[in-house]
Protein backbone atom coordinates (compact mmCIF):
# COMPACT_ATOMS: atom_id res chain seq x y z
CA UNK A 1 0.00 0.00 0.00
CA UNK A 2 2.98 2.48 1.12
CA UNK A 3 4.74 1.67 -2.52
CA UNK A 4 1.30 2.30 -4.37
CA UNK A 5 1.02 5.62 -2.51
CA UNK A 6 5.05 6.58 -2.97
CA UNK A 7 4.47 6.16 -6.64
CA UNK A 8 0.97 8.35 -6.80
CA UNK A 9 2.49 11.03 -4.94
CA UNK A 10 5.80 10.78 -7.46
CA UNK A 11 3.69 11.29 -10.25
CA UNK A 12 1.80 13.68 -8.79
CA UNK A 13 4.84 15.92 -8.19
CA UNK A 14 6.15 15.68 -11.58
CA UNK A 15 3.04 16.09 -12.64
CA UNK A 16 2.70 19.90 -10.61
CA UNK A 17 5.94 20.60 -11.72
CA UNK A 18 5.03 20.04 -15.55
CA UNK A 19 2.06 21.97 -15.01
CA UNK A 20 3.88 24.78 -13.20
CA UNK A 21 6.27 24.81 -16.32
CA UNK A 22 3.49 25.18 -18.63
CA UNK A 23 2.23 27.93 -16.68
CA UNK A 24 5.29 29.86 -16.33
CA UNK A 25 4.43 33.42 -18.09
CA UNK A 26 8.13 33.24 -19.56
CA UNK A 27 6.27 29.89 -21.13
CA UNK A 28 3.46 31.83 -22.25
CA UNK A 29 2.28 31.22 -26.23
CA UNK A 30 0.87 34.47 -26.85
CA UNK A 31 1.52 36.26 -30.11
CA UNK A 32 3.03 39.39 -29.69
CA UNK A 33 2.50 42.30 -32.16
CA UNK A 34 4.67 44.01 -34.28
CA UNK A 35 4.66 47.38 -35.77
CA UNK A 36 2.04 47.41 -38.87
CA UNK A 37 4.26 49.78 -40.73
CA UNK A 38 7.85 49.53 -39.92
CA UNK A 39 8.63 53.20 -41.79
CA UNK A 40 6.15 54.97 -39.23
CA UNK A 41 7.54 55.52 -35.75
CA UNK A 42 6.29 53.12 -32.92
CA UNK A 43 4.81 53.60 -29.43
CA UNK A 44 5.60 50.17 -27.60
CA UNK A 45 4.36 49.24 -24.75
CA UNK A 46 5.94 46.44 -22.56
CA UNK A 47 4.66 45.63 -18.89
CA UNK A 48 2.37 43.06 -17.39
CA UNK A 49 -0.77 42.23 -17.21
CA UNK A 50 -2.34 45.51 -16.36
CA UNK A 51 -1.06 46.77 -19.48
CA UNK A 52 -2.15 43.73 -21.51
CA UNK A 53 -4.05 41.17 -19.92
CA UNK A 54 -3.82 37.57 -21.29
CA UNK A 55 -4.28 37.22 -25.02
CA UNK A 56 -5.88 40.82 -24.73
CA UNK A 57 -9.81 39.78 -25.22
CA UNK A 58 -11.16 39.91 -22.03
CA UNK A 59 -11.62 36.20 -21.78
CA UNK A 60 -14.35 36.47 -23.54
CA UNK A 61 -16.21 38.23 -21.30
CA UNK A 62 -16.44 41.16 -23.23
CA UNK A 63 -15.92 44.78 -21.55
CA UNK A 64 -16.72 42.91 -18.31
CA UNK A 65 -13.47 40.97 -18.33
CA UNK A 66 -10.38 41.55 -17.20
CA UNK A 67 -8.44 44.48 -19.70
CA UNK A 68 -4.77 45.96 -19.71
CA UNK A 69 -4.78 49.77 -20.26
CA UNK A 70 -3.15 48.80 -23.65
CA UNK A 71 -5.50 47.70 -25.39
CA UNK A 72 -7.75 51.32 -25.38
CA UNK A 73 -4.62 53.07 -25.76
CA UNK A 74 -4.26 52.12 -29.04
CA UNK A 75 -7.19 54.52 -29.68
CA UNK A 76 -5.70 57.37 -29.32
CA UNK A 77 -3.46 57.38 -31.95
CA UNK A 78 -3.81 58.06 -35.45
CA UNK A 79 -2.38 54.52 -37.21
CA UNK A 80 -1.87 56.00 -40.20
CA UNK A 81 1.10 58.41 -38.32
CA UNK A 82 2.12 55.66 -35.90
CA UNK A 83 2.54 52.04 -34.82
CA UNK A 84 0.89 50.94 -31.40
CA UNK A 85 2.98 47.90 -30.54
CA UNK A 86 1.64 46.54 -27.26
CA UNK A 87 4.19 43.85 -25.62
CA UNK A 88 3.28 43.66 -22.33
CA UNK A 89 2.97 40.22 -21.30
CA UNK A 90 0.96 39.09 -17.92
CA UNK A 91 2.88 37.45 -15.11
CA UNK A 92 6.18 38.79 -16.22
CA UNK A 93 8.04 41.25 -13.87
CA UNK A 94 10.92 43.79 -14.83
CA UNK A 95 13.18 40.96 -14.88
CA UNK A 96 11.46 37.90 -16.14
CA UNK A 97 10.62 40.27 -19.07
CA UNK A 98 14.39 40.70 -19.53
CA UNK A 99 15.87 37.31 -18.73
CA UNK A 100 12.85 35.16 -20.95
CA UNK A 101 13.86 36.90 -23.63
CA UNK A 102 10.78 39.13 -24.28
CA UNK A 103 12.85 42.62 -23.90
CA UNK A 104 15.14 41.69 -26.86
CA UNK A 105 12.45 40.73 -29.38
CA UNK A 106 10.87 44.22 -28.64
CA UNK A 107 14.48 45.38 -29.41
CA UNK A 108 14.55 43.80 -32.60
CA UNK A 109 12.53 46.00 -34.16
CA UNK A 110 13.15 49.11 -32.20
CA UNK A 111 14.41 52.23 -34.53
CA UNK A 112 15.04 56.20 -33.89
CA UNK A 113 12.00 58.28 -33.63
CA UNK A 114 10.21 55.20 -31.27
CA UNK A 115 8.90 55.68 -27.62
CA UNK A 116 8.85 52.80 -25.53
CA UNK A 117 6.40 53.30 -22.62
CA UNK A 118 7.47 50.98 -19.31
CA UNK A 119 5.30 49.89 -16.89
CA UNK A 120 6.34 46.89 -14.32
CA UNK A 121 6.26 46.60 -10.40
CA UNK A 122 3.04 44.48 -10.07
CA UNK A 123 4.88 41.28 -10.31
CA UNK A 124 8.32 42.10 -8.81
CA UNK A 125 7.45 42.03 -5.02
CA UNK A 126 7.31 38.27 -5.80
CA UNK A 127 9.78 35.78 -4.49
CA UNK A 128 12.86 35.92 -6.13
CA UNK A 129 13.02 31.92 -5.96
CA UNK A 130 10.42 29.47 -5.51
CA UNK A 131 8.81 27.32 -7.64
CA UNK A 132 6.07 28.87 -8.32
CA UNK A 133 7.31 31.38 -10.79
CA UNK A 134 10.97 33.03 -9.15
CA UNK A 135 10.43 36.25 -10.89
CA UNK A 136 10.54 38.56 -8.04
CA UNK A 137 13.27 41.61 -8.08
CA UNK A 138 15.62 43.35 -4.96
CA UNK A 139 13.96 45.85 -4.00
CA UNK A 140 15.07 49.25 -4.59
CA UNK A 141 17.02 51.26 -7.03
CA UNK A 142 20.46 49.73 -6.01
CA UNK A 143 23.11 47.83 -7.45
CA UNK A 144 23.14 44.92 -5.11
CA UNK A 145 22.75 41.42 -6.52
CA UNK A 146 21.26 37.67 -5.31
CA UNK A 147 23.35 34.76 -6.71
CA UNK A 148 20.13 31.53 -7.15
CA UNK A 149 19.53 28.27 -8.59
CA UNK A 150 16.13 29.32 -10.03
CA UNK A 151 14.16 26.68 -9.05
CA UNK A 152 11.84 26.78 -11.82
CA UNK A 153 14.95 27.33 -15.10
CA UNK A 154 17.45 25.30 -13.18
CA UNK A 155 19.72 27.85 -14.08
CA UNK A 156 22.41 30.08 -12.00
CA UNK A 157 20.74 33.76 -12.08
CA UNK A 158 22.07 36.93 -10.39
CA UNK A 159 19.26 38.68 -9.53
CA UNK A 160 19.20 42.78 -9.70
CA UNK A 161 17.10 45.06 -8.10
CA UNK A 162 13.80 46.46 -9.46
CA UNK A 163 15.89 50.30 -10.36
CA UNK A 164 18.66 48.19 -12.61
CA UNK A 165 15.80 46.19 -14.51
CA UNK A 166 14.19 49.39 -15.63
CA UNK A 167 18.19 51.20 -16.18
CA UNK A 168 18.61 48.50 -18.46
CA UNK A 169 15.42 49.11 -20.63
CA UNK A 170 16.23 52.90 -20.60
CA UNK A 171 19.90 52.11 -21.79
CA UNK A 172 18.81 50.45 -24.28
CA UNK A 173 16.10 52.43 -25.67
CA UNK A 174 18.36 55.21 -25.55
CA UNK A 175 20.90 52.91 -27.77
CA UNK A 176 18.49 52.38 -29.81
CA UNK A 177 17.99 56.37 -30.66
CA UNK A 178 14.20 55.99 -29.13
CA UNK A 179 12.25 57.35 -26.23
CA UNK A 180 12.00 55.94 -23.02
CA UNK A 181 9.18 56.91 -20.74
CA UNK A 182 8.92 55.07 -17.59
CA UNK A 183 5.25 55.03 -15.91
CA UNK A 184 4.95 53.42 -12.05
CA UNK A 185 2.61 51.16 -11.77
CA UNK A 186 -1.23 51.61 -11.74
CA UNK A 187 -2.71 51.50 -7.98
CA UNK A 188 -4.74 48.47 -6.44
CA UNK A 189 -8.09 48.54 -5.47
CA UNK A 190 -7.21 48.76 -2.17
CA UNK A 191 -8.47 51.61 0.57
CA UNK A 192 -6.08 52.64 4.03
CA UNK A 193 -7.27 53.80 6.84
CA UNK A 194 -7.65 57.55 6.01
CA UNK A 195 -10.28 56.23 3.09
CA UNK A 196 -8.25 56.55 0.21
CA UNK A 197 -6.50 54.08 -1.51
CA UNK A 198 -3.22 53.25 -0.95
CA UNK A 199 -0.36 54.56 -3.03
CA UNK A 200 3.35 52.75 -3.56
CA UNK A 201 5.16 56.20 -3.22
CA UNK A 202 7.48 54.78 -0.95
CA UNK A 203 7.85 51.55 -3.03
CA UNK A 204 7.66 50.36 -6.62
CA UNK A 205 5.91 54.03 -7.96
CA UNK A 206 8.55 56.18 -5.82
CA UNK A 207 11.13 54.08 -7.38
CA UNK A 208 10.10 54.34 -10.87
CA UNK A 209 9.83 57.84 -10.41
CA UNK A 210 13.73 57.96 -9.30
CA UNK A 211 15.12 55.85 -11.62
CA UNK A 212 13.34 58.57 -14.41
CA UNK A 213 15.22 61.64 -12.63
CA UNK A 214 18.70 59.34 -13.09
CA UNK A 215 17.98 58.57 -16.44
CA UNK A 216 16.73 62.23 -17.07
CA UNK A 217 13.78 60.83 -19.02
CA UNK A 218 9.57 61.23 -18.97
CA UNK A 219 8.16 60.06 -15.99
CA UNK A 220 4.08 59.36 -15.76
CA UNK A 221 3.25 59.19 -12.14
CA UNK A 222 0.06 56.48 -13.23
CA UNK A 223 0.30 55.54 -9.57
CA UNK A 224 -1.02 59.09 -8.15
CA UNK A 225 -2.96 60.50 -10.96
CA UNK A 226 -5.36 57.14 -11.07
CA UNK A 227 -5.18 56.89 -7.30
CA UNK A 228 -6.65 60.56 -7.20
CA UNK A 229 -9.30 59.99 -9.73
CA UNK A 230 -10.31 56.77 -7.86
CA UNK A 231 -10.71 58.76 -4.30
CA UNK A 232 -12.58 61.64 -6.41
CA UNK A 233 -15.01 58.72 -7.81
CA UNK A 234 -15.40 57.43 -3.79
CA UNK A 235 -15.80 53.08 -3.44
CA UNK A 236 -19.00 52.52 -5.44
CA UNK A 237 -17.47 54.16 -8.63
CA UNK A 238 -14.29 52.13 -8.59
CA UNK A 239 -15.72 48.81 -7.80
CA UNK A 240 -17.76 49.28 -11.28
CA UNK A 241 -14.18 49.43 -12.85
CA UNK A 242 -12.63 45.94 -11.72
CA UNK A 243 -14.32 42.50 -12.23
CA UNK A 244 -15.33 41.16 -8.65
CA UNK A 245 -13.16 39.58 -6.58
CA UNK A 246 -10.00 41.69 -8.76
CA UNK A 247 -8.40 44.41 -7.09
CA UNK A 248 -5.52 44.64 -9.28
CA UNK A 249 -7.15 43.55 -13.02
CA UNK A 250 -9.33 46.39 -14.16
CA UNK A 251 -12.34 45.70 -16.61
CA UNK A 252 -12.52 47.55 -19.78
CA UNK A 253 -14.09 50.61 -18.07
CA UNK A 254 -11.06 51.03 -15.77
CA UNK A 255 -8.82 50.32 -18.46
CA UNK A 256 -10.13 53.81 -20.19
CA UNK A 257 -9.40 54.96 -17.56
CA UNK A 258 -5.94 54.28 -17.31
CA UNK A 259 -5.68 54.99 -20.87
CA UNK A 260 -6.90 58.43 -20.56
CA UNK A 261 -4.49 59.08 -17.75
CA UNK A 262 -1.55 57.97 -19.90
CA UNK A 263 -2.60 59.69 -22.53
CA UNK A 264 -2.84 62.86 -20.24
CA UNK A 265 0.59 62.22 -19.12
CA UNK A 266 2.39 61.88 -22.68
CA UNK A 267 0.12 65.29 -23.44
CA UNK A 268 2.11 66.70 -19.95
CA UNK A 269 5.71 65.44 -21.30
CA UNK A 270 5.29 67.06 -25.06
CA UNK A 271 5.46 63.66 -26.49
CA UNK A 272 1.54 63.06 -27.93
CA UNK A 273 1.37 62.73 -31.58
CA UNK A 274 -0.87 65.12 -32.96
CA UNK A 275 -4.69 63.70 -33.33
CA UNK A 276 -6.46 63.37 -36.50
CA UNK A 277 -8.98 66.51 -37.71
CA UNK A 278 -12.29 65.78 -39.38
CA UNK A 279 -12.59 68.55 -41.64
CA UNK A 280 -16.49 69.47 -42.54
CA UNK A 281 -17.48 71.68 -45.87
CA UNK A 282 -20.21 72.31 -46.93
CA UNK A 283 -22.78 74.89 -46.76
CA UNK A 284 -25.43 76.33 -44.77
CA UNK A 285 -27.09 73.28 -43.56
CA UNK A 286 -24.02 72.40 -42.42
CA UNK A 287 -23.19 75.75 -40.44
CA UNK A 288 -25.78 78.41 -40.47
CA UNK A 289 -24.57 79.66 -37.05
CA UNK A 290 -27.78 80.34 -34.81
CA UNK A 291 -28.90 82.93 -38.00
CA UNK A 292 -32.55 83.64 -37.65
CA UNK A 293 -32.88 80.21 -35.57
CA UNK A 294 -31.31 77.93 -37.96
CA UNK A 295 -28.36 75.51 -37.67
CA UNK A 296 -26.33 73.23 -39.46
CA UNK A 297 -26.13 69.44 -38.56
CA UNK A 298 -21.96 69.98 -38.62
CA UNK A 299 -22.56 72.75 -35.51
CA UNK A 300 -24.12 69.99 -33.61
CA UNK A 301 -21.50 66.87 -34.67
CA UNK A 302 -18.94 67.07 -32.36
CA UNK A 303 -20.67 65.56 -29.19
CA UNK A 304 -21.11 62.40 -30.73
CA UNK A 305 -17.03 62.20 -31.30
CA UNK A 306 -14.74 61.16 -28.54
CA UNK A 307 -12.63 64.38 -28.84
CA UNK A 308 -9.75 63.07 -27.04
CA UNK A 309 -9.02 61.08 -30.16
CA UNK A 310 -10.10 63.36 -33.10
CA UNK A 311 -10.63 67.10 -33.58
CA UNK A 312 -13.75 68.30 -35.19
CA UNK A 313 -13.34 71.58 -37.53
CA UNK A 314 -16.18 72.90 -39.33
CA UNK A 315 -15.18 75.01 -42.31
CA UNK A 316 -18.85 75.04 -43.94
CA UNK A 317 -20.25 78.42 -44.47
CA UNK A 318 -23.90 79.53 -45.42
CA UNK A 319 -24.41 80.21 -49.13
CA UNK A 320 -21.58 78.97 -50.86
CA UNK A 321 -21.90 75.96 -53.88
CA UNK A 322 -19.01 73.42 -55.04
CA UNK A 323 -17.96 76.32 -56.86
CA UNK A 324 -17.61 79.69 -54.65
CA UNK A 325 -16.12 77.79 -51.98
CA UNK A 326 -13.41 76.59 -54.16
CA UNK A 327 -12.70 79.96 -56.18
CA UNK A 328 -13.19 82.16 -52.82
CA UNK A 329 -10.49 80.25 -51.71
CA UNK A 330 -11.87 78.75 -48.78
CA UNK A 331 -10.89 75.18 -49.82
CA UNK A 332 -7.06 76.11 -50.17
CA UNK A 333 -7.16 77.06 -46.44
CA UNK A 334 -8.67 73.98 -45.23
CA UNK A 335 -5.79 71.99 -47.51
CA UNK A 336 -2.95 74.46 -45.76
CA UNK A 337 -4.35 72.56 -42.58
CA UNK A 338 -4.66 68.89 -43.88
CA UNK A 339 -2.82 66.26 -43.09
CA UNK A 340 -1.69 62.70 -43.40
CA UNK A 341 -4.80 60.79 -41.62
CA UNK A 342 -7.32 63.61 -41.27
CA UNK A 343 -10.95 63.23 -42.68
CA UNK A 344 -13.27 65.65 -44.91
CA UNK A 345 -16.48 65.05 -45.46
CA UNK A 346 -17.94 67.35 -48.19
CA UNK A 347 -21.90 68.06 -48.88
CA UNK A 348 -23.07 70.60 -51.65
CA UNK A 349 -25.71 71.56 -53.77
CA UNK A 350 -28.36 72.99 -52.45
CA UNK A 351 -26.51 76.24 -53.63
CA UNK A 352 -25.61 74.79 -56.98
CA UNK A 353 -28.68 75.04 -58.83
CA UNK A 354 -28.19 78.36 -59.73
CA UNK A 355 -28.68 79.40 -63.37
CA UNK A 356 -25.41 80.74 -64.68
CA UNK A 357 -25.41 84.42 -65.81
CA UNK A 358 -28.82 85.12 -63.69
CA UNK A 359 -27.86 87.69 -61.15
CA UNK A 360 -30.41 86.24 -58.66
CA UNK A 361 -28.14 82.90 -58.47
CA UNK A 362 -25.58 85.06 -57.11
CA UNK A 363 -22.31 83.46 -59.30
CA UNK A 364 -22.78 80.57 -57.72
CA UNK A 365 -24.42 77.87 -59.91
CA UNK A 366 -22.59 74.87 -60.82
CA UNK A 367 -22.42 73.24 -64.45
CA UNK A 368 -24.74 70.44 -64.16
CA UNK A 369 -23.10 66.78 -64.29
CA UNK A 370 -19.59 66.16 -64.12
CA UNK A 371 -17.97 66.63 -67.22
CA UNK A 372 -15.23 68.57 -68.23
CA UNK A 373 -17.22 71.28 -70.38
CA UNK A 374 -17.54 74.73 -68.64
CA UNK A 375 -19.73 77.93 -69.17
CA UNK A 376 -18.58 81.55 -69.00
CA UNK A 377 -20.30 83.34 -66.43
CA UNK A 378 -19.88 87.42 -65.67
CA UNK A 379 -18.76 88.58 -61.81
CA UNK A 380 -20.51 91.56 -60.04
CA UNK A 381 -17.38 93.55 -61.11
CA UNK A 382 -17.51 92.85 -64.95
CA UNK A 383 -14.72 89.95 -65.15
CA UNK A 384 -15.38 87.02 -66.65
CA UNK A 385 -15.02 83.34 -64.98
CA UNK A 386 -15.33 80.03 -66.85
CA UNK A 387 -17.56 77.94 -64.58
CA UNK A 388 -17.09 74.17 -64.19
CA UNK A 389 -19.23 70.99 -63.83
CA UNK A 390 -20.43 69.67 -59.86
CA UNK A 391 -18.60 67.00 -60.55
CA UNK A 392 -15.32 69.03 -61.65
CA UNK A 393 -15.71 70.80 -58.41
CA UNK A 394 -16.26 67.46 -56.31
CA UNK A 395 -13.36 65.82 -57.66
CA UNK A 396 -11.26 68.76 -57.39
CA UNK A 397 -11.76 68.49 -53.54
CA UNK A 398 -11.20 64.34 -53.79
CA UNK A 399 -7.97 64.97 -55.40
CA UNK A 400 -6.15 67.46 -53.28
CA UNK A 401 -7.25 66.03 -49.72
CA UNK A 402 -5.91 62.10 -50.82
CA UNK A 403 -2.77 63.58 -51.91
CA UNK A 404 -2.08 65.22 -48.97
CA UNK A 405 -3.27 61.57 -47.69
CA UNK A 406 -6.52 62.20 -46.12
CA UNK A 407 -9.55 60.28 -46.44
CA UNK A 408 -12.22 62.11 -48.29
CA UNK A 409 -16.63 61.26 -47.73
CA UNK A 410 -19.00 62.79 -49.91
CA UNK A 411 -22.34 63.40 -48.89
CA UNK A 412 -25.19 64.08 -50.77
CA UNK A 413 -27.56 67.31 -49.58
CA UNK A 414 -29.74 67.06 -46.84
CA UNK A 415 -33.30 67.32 -48.01
CA UNK A 416 -35.91 70.05 -48.39
CA UNK A 417 -38.70 70.31 -45.82
CA UNK A 418 -40.95 70.06 -48.68
CA UNK A 419 -39.75 67.42 -50.54
CA UNK A 420 -38.87 64.16 -48.51
CA UNK A 421 -42.21 63.05 -47.90
CA UNK A 422 -43.03 62.83 -51.31
CA UNK A 423 -40.50 61.88 -53.22
CA UNK A 424 -36.63 61.88 -54.07
CA UNK A 425 -34.43 65.04 -53.40
CA UNK A 426 -31.54 65.74 -55.01
CA UNK A 427 -31.24 62.47 -57.00
CA UNK A 428 -28.79 64.18 -59.64
CA UNK A 429 -26.67 65.32 -57.25
CA UNK A 430 -26.46 62.25 -55.20
CA UNK A 431 -25.78 60.04 -58.58
CA UNK A 432 -22.82 62.45 -59.13
CA UNK A 433 -21.28 62.26 -55.79
CA UNK A 434 -21.54 58.91 -56.00
CA UNK A 435 -19.80 58.32 -59.63
CA UNK A 436 -17.22 61.26 -58.53
CA UNK A 437 -16.48 59.28 -55.07
CA UNK A 438 -16.25 55.45 -56.95
CA UNK A 439 -13.75 57.32 -59.85
CA UNK A 440 -10.98 59.51 -57.57
CA UNK A 441 -11.39 56.88 -54.29
CA UNK A 442 -13.56 58.64 -52.09
CA UNK A 443 -16.32 57.23 -49.83
CA UNK A 444 -19.65 57.92 -50.64
CA UNK A 445 -23.01 58.16 -48.19
CA UNK A 446 -26.44 59.12 -49.38
CA UNK A 447 -27.34 61.10 -46.90
CA UNK A 448 -30.50 62.24 -48.99
CA UNK A 449 -31.83 59.50 -48.17
CA UNK A 450 -30.77 58.16 -44.21
CA UNK A 451 -32.38 61.52 -43.32
CA UNK A 452 -35.47 60.95 -45.79
CA UNK A 453 -36.00 57.63 -44.10
CA UNK A 454 -35.38 59.06 -40.43
CA UNK A 455 -37.84 61.47 -41.55
CA UNK A 456 -40.47 59.35 -42.07
CA UNK A 457 -40.47 57.43 -39.26
CA UNK A 458 -40.49 60.48 -36.92
CA UNK A 459 -43.48 61.31 -38.85
CA UNK A 460 -44.56 65.29 -40.44
CA UNK A 461 -45.66 67.13 -37.41
CA UNK A 462 -42.37 66.27 -35.75
CA UNK A 463 -40.31 66.76 -38.38
CA UNK A 464 -42.12 70.24 -39.36
CA UNK A 465 -41.07 71.14 -35.68
CA UNK A 466 -37.36 70.72 -37.32
CA UNK A 467 -36.97 73.36 -39.09
CA UNK A 468 -36.18 77.69 -39.14
CA UNK A 469 -37.75 78.46 -42.02
CA UNK A 470 -40.46 77.44 -45.15
CA UNK A 471 -37.65 74.60 -47.03
CA UNK A 472 -34.20 74.68 -46.77
CA UNK A 473 -32.99 75.22 -43.20
CA UNK A 474 -32.88 73.28 -39.54
CA UNK A 475 -33.19 74.77 -35.80
CA UNK A 476 -31.08 73.63 -33.13
CA UNK A 477 -33.53 70.10 -32.67
CA UNK A 478 -33.49 69.70 -36.72
CA UNK A 479 -29.60 70.08 -36.25
CA UNK A 480 -29.15 67.80 -33.87
CA UNK A 481 -31.30 65.06 -35.39
CA UNK A 482 -29.95 65.48 -38.89
CA UNK A 483 -26.11 65.32 -36.70
CA UNK A 484 -27.46 61.73 -35.56
CA UNK A 485 -28.36 61.01 -39.19
CA UNK A 486 -24.77 61.92 -40.02
CA UNK A 487 -23.25 59.41 -37.86
CA UNK A 488 -25.91 56.83 -39.06
CA UNK A 489 -24.44 57.41 -42.53
CA UNK A 490 -20.70 57.26 -41.47
CA UNK A 491 -21.31 54.43 -39.60
CA UNK A 492 -22.36 52.61 -43.43
CA UNK A 493 -19.64 53.20 -45.06
CA UNK A 494 -16.96 50.34 -45.84
CA UNK A 495 -14.91 49.56 -42.97
CA UNK A 496 -16.22 52.30 -40.84
CA UNK A 497 -13.47 54.77 -40.89
CA UNK A 498 -14.57 56.82 -38.24
CA UNK A 499 -16.26 54.56 -35.36
CA UNK A 500 -12.86 54.18 -33.66
CA UNK A 501 -13.15 57.69 -32.73
CA UNK A 502 -17.25 57.69 -31.98
CA UNK A 503 -18.52 57.87 -28.37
Amino acid sequence: MHKYLATFLITLCCALAVQAQNTDPRNAQVTMPEPLDARLPSLILIGDSTVRNGRDDGQGKGAAGQWGWGNPLAGYFDRNKVNVVNRAIGGLSSRTYLSAGRWQAALDFMKPGDVVLIQFGHNDASPVNDAVRARGTIKGIGEETEEIDNLITKEHEIVHSYGWYLRRFVADIKARGATAVICSPIPRKIWGKDGKIVRSADSYAGWAAQVARQEQIGFIDLNEMVASQYDAMGRDGVMQLFPEPENIHTNMAGAELNARTVVAGMKALGIMPALPTLFLVGDSTVKSGGTNGAFGWGERIAPHFNQDKINVVNHAIGGRSSRTFFTEGRWDKVLEQLKAGDFVAIQFGHNDGGRIGDPAAKNRGSVPGMGPETVEDTKPDGGKEQVHSFGWYMARYVADARAKGATVILLSPVPHRDVWANGRDFASYAQWDEQVARAGGALYADLTMVVSDAYRKAGAKVVDRYFADARTHTNDAGAQFNAARVIDAFNTLPGKPLAPYLK
